[in-house]
């Protein structure tokens, strides 16, 4: 098919074509970048936590201040023996969090003592009471488990008291500490003054954060074993059929214990996961209608401009098909005509989604676009161009030649 005659006819209608190409373009600059946006938020809800998202259930309480006294609430071994003894419990732990549970602590560690230009900051430290692994269902790729020797009396807010010296850290970190290396047995930092010395005798490929943002990453995290995390969550492992009745009784249980205090959480774990996403389900389904109404208005001027040049040209098309032409020639003028309007358009578009990436960017800390949702984005209007023009295509190759000549 010769390029001409497609060229000379577009021409003639410089207004209507440049309208239709711009119209995609601006289709395109929002539609790739809304795919790349729902892409981005698929990809972190199916993000695996680490855990066992199924078994667990979780609570969390605050007892009255009593002054010199301490706080009710503080008797934390007898609480884990209670929970151990409820029916469907398999186990329980302490810790200082969960996936994308809230609330966490997070430091700066150095990858050479008495070294502060080698920090790493806003690294994510879990502490977890004997069995945290077991219980959470966290993996160990490389590397053990903690020994119970390991574990120690530790709370990072008190003055004077040793921390662990050993670690189990994430992947992540990993290599953000020593890339490209093998980090067990290897020592890092939680003091710029080279105090405080953690050696990895464990890696886990996935352990998400609390709370995911730009400062802590995904899972940017290491975990201390400790033998009692006061203050923390309890944590139950329990089979999947019981975990409603535990949440039910769990209240109960640590009320009967101390009844001066308040269990302030209590979850089954899923529903937490389930509820840190919302509002990325609720943007994904807000994006979905977006873009496909754009298409939808899109495909219809398409649409519209088609059967407008099929009205106009019904002459042209009866002289072609008089001197030969087939039904099939039609079409594919009347397709290659609209693949040269989109990828004008497209073109034109593909800039502006780069540059409306760069300006989400830097209003709202989105991550940064790769090239191939361009691709993407080219794809889906090529093939929406292509759809919306075959309805008119055809109706133009079916025009008889001599009806369309006995029009003039």
């Amino acid at each position: 098919m010769t390029m001409h005659p497609i060229i000379s006819a577009l021409k003639h209608h410089k207004t209507t074509v440049v309208l239709v190409a711009l119209e995609i373009a601006l289709t395109c600059a929002i539609v790739t970048n809304a795919l790349f946006l729902i892409g981005d938020r698929v990809a972190a809800i199916r993000a695996p936590t680490g855990v066992s998202d199924n078994e667990l259930v979780w609570a969390q309480t605050s007892g009255l201040d009593l002054g010199q006294g301490g706080k009710a609430g503080d008797d934390t071994a007898a609480d884990m023996a209670a929970l151990q003894g409820m029916p469907g419990v398999e186990s329980v732990v302490t810790t200082s969090g969960l996936p994308l549970s809230g609330d966490m602590f997070s430091r700066s560690v150095y990858r050479r003592s008495g070294d502060k230009g080698s920090s790493l900051d806003n690294v994510v430290e879990y502490m977890g009471s004997p069995g945290m692994l077991r219980t959470l269902g966290i993996k160990v790729s490389e590397g053990r488990d903690f020994l119970p020797k390991e574990h120690v009396d530790y709370d990072p807010f008190k003055k004077g008291q040793l921390p662990p010296t050993v670690a189990i850290i994430t992947r992540t970190l990993a290599e953000e500490l020593w890339p490209g290396q093998d980090p067990l047995g290897k020592t890092f930092w939680q003091d710029s003054n080279g105090k405080d010395a953690l050696q990895v005798v464990g890696v886990v490929d996935h352990l998400l954060n609390p709370q995911i943002n730009n400062a802590q990453g995904i899972d940017r995290s290491f975990i201390l074993p400790v033998a009692m995390v006061r203050g923390g969550l309890y944590v139950l492992r329990v089979k999947p059929g019981a975990r409603g009745a535990v949440k039910r009784d769990l209240p109960e249980v640590l009320t009967r214990i101390d009844p001066l205090r308040m269990v302030t959480e209590d979850h089954i774990y899923s529903d937490t996961v389930s509820d840190f996403y919302h509002g990325d389900r609720a943007m994904i389904w807000v994006l979905v209608v977006v873009t496909s109404c754009l298409l939808a208005l899109t495909a219809l001027g398409v649409v519209g401009l088609s059967s407008f040049w099929v009205q106009q040209r019904t002459r042209q098309i009866g002289i072609r098909r008089a001197i030969g032409a087939t039904r099939r020639d039609i079409l594919r003028y009347f397709q290659f005509e609209n693949l040269l309007i989109v990828t004008a358009g497209i073109v034109i578009g593909s800039l502006g989604a780069v540059g409306l990436n760069l300006w989400l960017m830097q209003r709202y800390e989105l991550a940064h676009m790769p090239l191939a949702w361009l691709a993407t984005g080219a794809v889906v209007l090529w093939l929406l161009g292509q759809l919306a023009v075959l309805g008119p295509a055809l109706r133009a190759a079916r025009v008889p030649p001599v009806v369309a000549t006995r029009s003039v």
